[in-house]
C-alpha cells in the first residue's frame, strides 16, 4: 500500500485541547488516514485505548498500516461517528474520555481518481465516502429537478450562482465525471469567478455534502451522540472547514447546560502552517468540556 498523502491540520493545537494521559480511551471519529492518530496513539500508553472510526474503508486501510505500532490498544471500525453508540456497544467499549472530529476532506480521496473528488478526475462523479451505500453524485444530478439542484448546492454550498448551473447541469445531463462538472461550472461562473476560489469548489462541496449526509451526521452528533456518549469532564474537539458545518459546532457548544464551551472564538491555523498546508486555512477548531 503507498504511504498516505495526507497532512492533518492543527495537530499541535488538537493535542493541546485534547489534555490527553496515560490510561485514557479516546475515539477519533473521522480517523481518515491516522495522522491526528499518530499522535494521540503516543499519549495514551499501553492502558489507553484508541477507538478509530470512518466511512470510508480506503482510509481505515491507511490508518491501520499507520498506527500498527501502537502501543496502546486500537480499535477501528468502519462506520459513521454519528453512530459511535452502537459502535460502542459492538465493539465492548465503555464511554469515551475524548472525542475528536476533523470533518474535512482527506488528501488522499482528493487523489482518489475512481471516485471524482478531485476537479480533474476521468472517473466517475461518484463523491461518496462509503461507495457500498447511497447514489453517487452523477445519479443525484440525473434524477433531481432543476429546483432540487438548486436547492442543494444554495443550502449546502452557498453557491451564488445556484440557479443558472442548475439550469446548465439538467440541460447537460448526464454528467459523468468530474471533469464534466467542473467544464460546466466554469462555464457558467467565468464572469463571476471568486479571487482564490476555484469555480467548481462550491459545487463539488454541496454534492458531496448532499451524497453523504453529511450536515444530518454532525447534527445528530453535536446534540445527540456527544451529550449522551461523555461523561462529566469529557472533552469533545471538533474541526470544521466551512461555515455550514461550524455552525453547527457553535451553536451545540453554547448550550451550557451541557456543555463548558473552551473556546469562544474558534483555533485557526498559525501563518506558518497555512503556508506549509493550504488546507489548514479554512480550519476551525473548538473544544467543550461536558458538564
Amino acid at each position: 500500500m503507498s504511504s498516505p498523502l495526507h497532512r492533518p491540520v492543527l495537530v499541535r493545537e488538537t493535542m493541546a485541547a485534547l489534555d490527553l494521559s496515560p490510561g485514557l480511551f479516546v475515539v477519533d471519529g473521522t480517523l481518515g488516514a491516522g495522522g491526528h492518530s499518530a499522535s494521540i496513539v503516543e499519549k495514551l500508553g499501553p492502558s489507553g485505548t484508541l477507538l478509530g472510526i470512518d466511512r470510508d474503508p480506503m482510509m481505515l486501510d491507511h490508518a491501520t498500516q499507520e498506527l500498527q505500532d501502537a502501543q496502546c490498544r486500537t480499535v477501528f471500525a468502519r462506520g459513521t461517528y454519528a453512530e459511535l453508540e452502537s459502535l460502542l456497544s459492538d465493539n465492548k467499549l465503555s464511554k469515551p474520555d475524548r472525542v475528536l472530529l476533523d470533518l474535512g476532506l482527506s488528501s488522499d480521496q482528493l487523489a482518489d481518481e475512481s471516485r471524482g473528488f478531485s476537479f480533474q478526475a476521468e472517473g466517475p462523479l461518484d463523491l461518496r465516502f462509503d461507495t457500498s451505500s447511497g447514489r453517487p453524485a452523477w445519479q443525484v444530478i440525473d434524477e433531481s429537478s432543476e429546483s432540487e439542484l438548486t436547492e442543494i448546492l444554495q443550502l449546502f454550498g452557498e453557491e451564488p450562482a445556484a440557479d443558472e448551473i442548475a439550469s446548465a447541469l439538467v440541460q447537460r445531463r448526464p454528467v459523468a465525471t468530474a471533469t464534466e462538472l467542473t467544464q460546466l461550472v466554469t462555464a457558467v461562473k467565468s464572469k463571476t469567478s471568486r479571487e482564490n476560489l476555484h469555480d467548481a469548489t462550491l459545487t463539488f462541496q454541496a454534492l458531496r455534502i448532499a451524497v453523504n449526509e453529511e450536515l444530518r451526521h454532525v447534527e445528530r452528533m453535536l446534540n445527540d451522540v456527544l451529550p449522551a456518549v461523555l461523561g462529566p469532564g469529557g472533552r469533545a474537539v471538533v474541526i470544521s472547514f466551512h461555515s455550514l458545518e461550524d455552525r453547527i459546532v457553535k451553536n451545540a457548544f453554547r448550550k451550557t447546560d451541557i456543555w463548558q464551551n473552551q473556546t469562544a472564538k474558534p483555533v485557526t491555523a498559525t501563518p506558518a502552517e497555512s503556508r506549509l498546508n493550504p488546507r489548514a486555512r479554512s480550519a476551525k477548531l473548538r473544544v467543550a468540556v461536558r458538564r
